[in-house]
């Protein structure tokens, strides 16, 4: 499913699923650099993000898929 990911006011990241209008904030990541790995969202949604450059500018729209949460 196609997400975005944006940086918040307050410095953290958030995640937007335009399909079902939900915004999360991230609150975990697998990896330090986020790309390539599961992130977890604050209503315990996981999602696993394709593998992109560590350097990569935000907001930016990705092809993500969910693996678990209701």
């Amino acid at each position: 499913m196609k997400v975005m990911i944006r940086k918040t006011a307050g410095g953290g990241l958030s995640l937007y699923v335009p399909k079902k209008d939900l915004e999360e904030p991230i609150v975990a990541m697998e990896r330090p650099e986020m790309w390539g790995g599961t992130v977890t969202l604050g209503n315990g949604w996981q999602m696993a993000l394709p593998e992109m450059a560590a350097g990569t500018t935000l907001p930016i729209t990705v092809e993500a898929r969910r693996l678990s949460g209701d």
